[in-house]
Formats: C-alpha cells, sequence, structure tokens
C-alpha cells in the first residue's frame, strides 16, 4: 500500500525528509514565491521518504489534485515530486501547462538538471536548476532545440580549472618582470572574470531572485495526467 498523501500545505516547499537544510528551503521558497507572484503560476516542490511500491506519477497527480496546485480558471500548477529512499522522481504539470511544458520537455529536465545533481547527492543544487528551467521555458525563452544546444556548449568546470592552472603558470613566469600579479592589473594580470561566467549554474535563481511576499495558498488547480518521471 502507498504512503498516505500528505495533508494540504500552505507552502510552495515541502520537505518531509529534512533533506533541505533552512537556508536552502528559505532560498527556494523565495525563488517559487517571486515566480508566483510575477506569472500566478505555482510551481511546488515535494520530498517524502517513500512511496511504497506506487508508481510515482499516480501518486504526484493524486498529490497536485488533492492539494490544488495552480489557479483553478488556468490549472497553472507544477508539481516536482521526490520519493528520496526509492530513488524515484517526476515533475507533473496541470493542464494549462501542458503546452509549454510537454512530457518530452519533463523528461529532458529530469535527465539534464535533476539526476547528474542527484548522483551526486547535490538535492538543492538539483531543484534550483530545474525548475530554473521550468520557469524559462514557460516563459518561451527555452525551446526544445536551444536547450539541447546550451547544455552542449556550456563549458566544463574542469576546462575552467585547466585555465586557471595555465594562467598560474604564466603569471609566475612574469612575476619577475611585471613586479607581480598585482602589479600587472593594468595589462590583464589579473584573471578575465568571463572565466568564471555562467559556470556550474549552482545557485543560480533566474530572474526570480528578489524573492515574493506570503504565499496565500494553492488555487484549485486541475491535473491530467502531463509530465514524466525517472529514477536515479
Amino acid at each position: 500500500m502507498a504512503e498516505s498523501i500528505p495533508a494540504k500545505s500552505s507552502e510552495l516547499v515541502n520537505d518531509y525528509t529534512n533533506t533541505l537544510n533552512a537556508e536552502q528551503k528559505s532560498q527556494l521558497t523565495q525563488k517559487l514565491l517571486a515566480y508566483n507572484d510575477t506569472t500566478s503560476t505555482q510551481v511546488c516542490i515535494v520530498i517524502v521518504n517513500t512511496i511504497d511500491g506506487d508508481e510515482i506519477s499516480h501518486y504526484a497527480n493524486t498529490l497536485a489534485e488533492s492539494w490544488g496546485i495552480g489557479q483553478k480558471d488556468k490549472d497553472n500548477g507544477v508539481l516536482l515530486l521526490v520519493a528520496l529512499s526509492d530513488h524515484k522522481v517526476t515533475i507533473q504539470t496541470g493542464y494549462g501547462m501542458e503546452g509549454v511544458l510537454p512530457d518530452a520537455i519533463c523528461k529532458r529536465i529530469i535527465e539534464k538538471e535533476i539526476k547528474p545533481a542527484f548522483k551526486q547527492g547535490d538535492y538543492f543544487i538539483g531543484l534550483d536548476q530545474a525548475t530554473t528551467a521550468i520557469f524559462k521555458f514557460s516563459a518561451g525563452e527555452y525551446t526544445a532545440d536551444n536547450y539541447a544546444k546550451k547544455k552542449k556548449d556550456k563549458i566544463p568546470f574542469g576546462w575552467i580549472i585547466g585555465f586557471f592552472i595555465v594562467y598560474l603558470i604564466i603569471a609566475s613566469k612574469n612575476k619577475g618582470n611585471s613586479g607581480g600579479i598585482g602589479g600587472n592589473r593594468g595589462r590583464g594580470g589579473m584573471m578575465p572574470p568571463m572565466w568564471f561566467g555562467g559556470g556550474s549554474g549552482r545557485g543560480s535563481f533566474g530572474d526570480f531572485s528578489g524573492g515574493g511576499g506570503s504565499f496565500g495558498g494553492f488555487g484549485g488547480g486541475s491535473f491530467g495526467g502531463g509530465g514524466s518521471s525517472g529514477s536515479w
């Protein structure tokens, strides 16, 4: 028998496993609140320990319908559910979000944003990156094609470390002539800021970093089974 659905919440981030620390939960909450305030779309994160053998998409849809995630007249809710001990995750969409977040896109977000981070135990990072991708797809900023290209073109973190090592070697060789790294700033002695731009994306809050007001509760949105699931 599946674990019972938690009682209806009044929060956008619900961690029943204490996986997120207080700061991480607060940051995600403010991010989702700001998005809700700006767009009226309600993106909800729920982390449970186990669904005891239930199909995660079924469990998630039951929870989303029970809580009424999204606005009743727009059905613009999105549920990101994690079953921690089961190593399962799903993104389920309300009827009104199925056009901008079709099943294939939800699958890509799980594969590219969530699974790699979760496999490293970086649950906050996976949730942060996934919600940012949800925001960008919903706004039309990402399409399936340019999203795939963006992920392929991202500079690996290892390359940045390599560039930094090369820089240090060159700087040390020029130290005697330039009076040290600090004395060569006017001629490019400092590390170019762009080397660190667009790094891993950790802690990224998109255009919704300012935080939002208080959450007024879920609006009675409906779900119809749209979305995708995966495991890590």
